[in-house]
């Protein structure tokens, strides 16, 4: 069982990195594997609507995004990590999620991939930048896994993490509860068979012809 982690912050060893590492330590003590990708220095830009992934199965933009879609669809679930700029997640974060989830939404089945966020901020700001994230596992089937606060680290440095001692607590709460989540959810399908199907066929549009 395997979990990937990816890093959205340009600083691969700042605040949301010393968070991550807390859940990553963690896992990896309960069984799981866990792969890191780290994209916040990586050039991604935004999804720009060409439909050019509906009929080659990849993003137009050959980065990181490409890169990672593989991983993810070997995966038993994504950590998403951001630290948070005016109350949201950092842009390149939030690039690569469109993307990564857009392009892959016909080649990859994402039900019953575990997610959850973790989010990094001095003060405050977090819980939007939190909500934002979760977003792209409710469209997608993917059961979010919480933890006793929300996945929140507060600090400037790492440094000032190491004393963020109920953050660090949560991190490694909502590490027992991933593991717990992906070893349930695979002992449910071993046991009938597959995930729940889900239905596909319609797509509610109001747009009219003429």
């Amino acid at each position: 069982m395997k979990i990937l982690v990816v890093n959205g912050s340009p600083h691969p060893s700042g605040c949301t990195d010393r968070g991550l590492r807390e859940v990553e330590a963690t896992l990896i003590a309960n069984g799981i594997e866990v792969e890191r990708v780290n994209i916040g220095n990586k050039d991604v830009r935004g999804c720009i609507g060409c439909n050019f992934c509906r009929t080659h199965g990849r993003c137009v933009f050959n980065d990181v995004v490409n890169e990672t879609a593989p991983k993810f669809a070997e995966a038993d679930g994504l950590i998403v990590g951001s630290p948070v700029y005016y109350a949201g997640c950092n842009g390149q974060a939030l690039s690569f999620l469109d993307r990564l989830f857009y392009s892959t939404s016909g080649t990859i089945d994402k039900t019953m991939k575990v997610g959850a966020a973790v989010v990094s901020s001095r003060r405050a700001g977090s819980t939007s930048a939190f909500d934002e994230i979760n977003k792209y596992f409710t469209i997608s089937a993917m059961p979010i896994v919480s933890s006793t606060y929300w996945n929140e680290v507060h600090g400037f440095t790492a440094e000032d993490v190491e004393a963020d001692l109920e953050g660090l607590q949560t991190m490694r709460n909502l590490g027992r509860n991933i593991a717990f989540m992906v070893k349930a959810l695979r002992a449910a399908k071993d046991e009938s068979g597959a995930f729940p199907q889900q239905e596909r066929s319609s797509f509610t549009s109001f747009h009219t012809e003429g």
